[in-house]
């Protein structure tokens, strides 16, 4: 594999044990590989909780979704894994959320400036302030991203395919999605999951401890925490320091999931969440990278020949969704010719359609 996206320097080295790595939709037979891994996420795994009869349910709706005949979207969900073609092996997970707030609101805190003054007093005060809001109810949601870096270090192209082969999935099936997406993204917490902005905020009202809370909203709700927290504004300034620092920043875990999203063409917008301040990051569908440059193209079987860059393909399923990556010529015609192990790996036959996109593009955020 090579990796040319977030570190162009980058010396490629070869992983001992692995074949071909590619996306493809969860089954109920992935269930032990999955719970290991929601298990070993610690706290930057928010949406798959470690407990196995939820995340068989998480699975459970992902293959309803896929078989059902959608025309706009709703309460669907996608869980994707991450597999080696060799030995089976899974090494992270990706989902999407077709509505965020598909059967009640999903709240935020929302970045604002408040103006305070008094002509009588000469006073004119800016105050930053966190208000509540439902604002992202309705938009696509990214979740769910899990990549084994322990296992998977030096396949460092990996984590761009799990994490941006949603995008093309979701452009192959635009019927089934918002055309906004966002993706909230763990907050500052330490190793034993203490979160200064939650200790600051949220364990106020609920006198409960964030890796507590988290395990009880699995990821999806925060409308409970709406219901009980204060709708006024929230006075940044009155917030201690540790909190006010941690605000917007990723968990460290989730470093890697916000580079992958800000190489797709997703930015820090003026949203946090509601427990740990995580970053939100939205965009509309129609700049995210893997959207707007992929194309359809009719493949055949072959050797690649000239120079190459490594593209995203897909065959263009629905249940049976496959995506992986592959050095292909630079400039695509509208029949492409793919190497044996890649076409075997979508599960296409010659003349089937495959979707395209390049993993750099010019001008992109690096």
């Amino acid at each position: 594999m090579g990796f040319a996206l977030l570190h162009p320097s980058y010396e490629q080295k070869p992983l001992e044990g692995t074949d071909m790595l590619f996306v493809r939709p969860s089954k109920l037979s992935d269930l032990d590989q999955i719970e290991r891994m929601a298990r070993s996420g610690g706290p930057v795994l928010h949406s798959l909780p470690p407990d196995r009869q939820r995340l068989q349910q998480r699975v459970n709706d992902s293959l309803n979704s896929l078989r059902s005949e959608v025309e706009c979207p709703g309460e669907e969900s996608y869980l994707f894994v991450l597999e080696d073609s060799a030995s089976g092996r899974l090494y992270g997970t990706a989902g999407i959320m077709a509505m965020a707030g598909f059967s009640e609101p999903f709240y935020a805190f929302r970045n604002e400036v408040l103006v305070h003054a008094s002509r009588e007093l000469k006073v004119n005060h800016r105050v930053h302030a966190l208000m509540m809001s439902h604002e992202l109810t309705g938009r696509t949601r990214l979740t769910g991203f899990y990549f084994d870096e322990a296992a998977l270090g030096n396949a460092l192209l990996a984590p761009q395919l799990l994490s941006r082969s949603r995008m093309l999935f979701i452009a192959e099936h635009r019927e089934r999605f918002s055309n906004e997406i966002f993706s909230v993204l763990p907050g500052v917490a330490d190793e034993e999951g203490r979160s200064p902005f939650w200790d600051g905020v949220g364990y106020k009202f609920f006198r409960r401890d964030f890796t507590q809370m988290e395990l009880a909203s699995g990821g999806r709700s925060r409308t409970f925490i709406a219901e009980m927290m204060q709708v006024d504004p929230l006075y940044v300034p009155l917030l201690s320091e540790e909190a006010q620092r941690v605000m917007g920043e990723p968990h460290v875990g989730a470093r890697l999931n916000y580079r992958c999203h800000l190489a797709e063409g997703l930015e820090p917008d003026k949203f946090v969440d509601l427990f740990d301040a995580g970053p939100v990051l939205t965009a509309p569908l129609e700049v995210c990278q893997s959207v707007r440059h992929s194309r359809v193209h009719s493949a055949l079987r072959g050797e690649v020949s000239g120079p190459t860059v490594p593209y995203l393909v897909s065959n263009t399923q629905t249940g049976d969704f496959r995506c992986t990556v592959a050095e292909l010529p630079a400039r695509l015609e509208s029949e492409i010719v793919l190497p044996q192990e890649v076409a075997d790996v979508l599960e296409i036959a010659d003349g089937d359609e495959v979707r395209c996109a390049p993993l750099h593009v010019e001008g992109a955020r690096p």
